[in-house]
């Protein structure tokens, strides 16, 4: 309501001295598409920025490792394309963007470029661009490549691949697109956005809501045009701003001010913040703990947490995209090759290998081959004996 709002004239005689009151509208939403929520989700967000990068940078940090049958390959053509996909990018630089659109947008769409020599390259496709064509049975036979006007479709090959490999997150109510964390937790996001520009308006307000100027002129009058404009211009430049902070106001006769205020629980914006930044972290599966959010107590410590993050979040996303990359990858290298992880490059695991090497090291009804085993190593000659 603008408090400085002209009454009609045939009002101004039966009117009296009066207070503006703010009333509370409807909540608006922001977009729940792919750019809405990129912008107002990542971009303007720092707990969902934070959380797709942890999950995203953690996920391509991890090695992978190939397999023929049960022998692990150290070179390979298959390793030397994931660690060089492209001319532009590494390996790490093009699975950070691979996970990272996963979490921001659903699905992440891997496109294979190949020669008469078979794959020779990989690029990470951006998901808004990218569309998925269905054949009458509901099927995807295709994708569609829209970018600049132009549309590029990349159909399934003679030989019968597809060059392009598409992970989608479940979607209970789709069929060929995945569910991004960002949409079940687009009502925390606004919460969370909305207490920020709410804090920062109340900052540059001198941390405070607004009054009302209550003109109480002789005989029930108002204030002429003149002394409207007058008001109105000298509390815009006198009066508003952070720089005007806790300035007295000088009133003319007739005028009052009335202060508005809210109750401490309603100006709580730092806890309810909190509350919405836990929510959105456990959207993307990460503890927020890890993201320094207050009020936190589910983890005994940051290590634990840690491990929970790794254990639940990182390695199921890798696991999964070693799965996905086998199946569509690697029959063009070999038919029996298989893609793994190398969880022992993972730092945020060493103690608790460590646990487990102690229990194996004091397992006397274990054989050697048996302990490799059961820590997922290959075994050896001789192996087979007590110890």
């Amino acid at each position: 309501m603008n408090f400085f709002k002209r009454r009609a004239p045939e009002e101004k005689a039966a009117s009296a001295p009066l207070i503006a009151l703010s009333m509370m509208g409807a909540p608006r939403w922001s977009g729940r598409d792919f750019l809405s929520a990129a912008r107002e989700g990542v971009m303007a967000n720092a707990v969902a920025y934070r959380c797709v990068r942890m999950i995203a940078e953690g996920a391509a940090s991890v090695p992978w490792l190939l397999y023929d049958g049960n022998e692990e390959i150290h070179a390979h053509p298959l390793l030397s394309l994931l660690a060089a996909p492209n001319p532009q990018e590494e390996g790490s630089a093009l699975f950070t963007r691979w996970y990272a659109f996963l979490q921001c947008a659903g699905d992440s769409y891997l496109e294979a470029v190949s020669t008469s020599d078979g794959v020779r390259e990989l690029y990470v496709l951006r998901p808004d661009r990218v569309s998925v064509v269905a054949d009458g049975s509901g099927w995807p036979i295709a994708y569609d490549y829209k970018v600049d006007g132009r549309s590029t479709r990349l159909a399934r090959q003679s030989s019968g691949f597809m060059p392009v490999l598409h992970s989608r997150l479940f979607h209970p109510l789709d069929d060929h697109y995945g569910l991004s964390p960002l949409a079940p937790a687009g009502t925390s996001l606004d919460v969370h956005n909305g207490g920020a520009a709410w804090t920062k308006a109340l900052l540059d307000n001198a941390a405070r809501p607004s009054g009302a100027l209550v003109y109480k002129g002789p005989d029930g009058g108002s204030l002429s045009d003149e002394q409207f404009g007058r008001l109105k211009r000298e509390l815009e430049e006198s009066y508003s701003g952070a720089s005007n902070a806790g300035r007295p106001m000088v009133l003319e006769g007739g005028l009052d001010w009335r202060s508005m205020s809210y109750s401490p629980s309603e100006l709580d914006f730092a806890n309810s913040r909190a509350v919405a930044a836990r929510e959105i972290a456990l959207c993307f599966g990460v503890p927020p703990m890890l993201l320094g959010i207050p009020g936190d107590s589910t983890y005994a410590n940051y290590r634990e947490a840690n491990l929970v993050f790794w254990r639940q979040t990182v390695i199921p996303l890798v696991a999964r995209t070693a799965r996905e990359l086998t199946n569509w990858l690697a029959p063009n290298f070999g038919q029996k090759l298989r893609l793994s992880y190398d969880v022992d490059a993972i730092d945020a695991l060493a103690l608790e290998r460590e646990a487990v090497w102690n229990r194996f090291s004091t397992a006397s009804f274990l054989t050697v081959n048996e302990r490799r085993a059961a820590a997922g190593y290959s075994p050896i000659e001789g192996g087979d004996v007590l110890r």
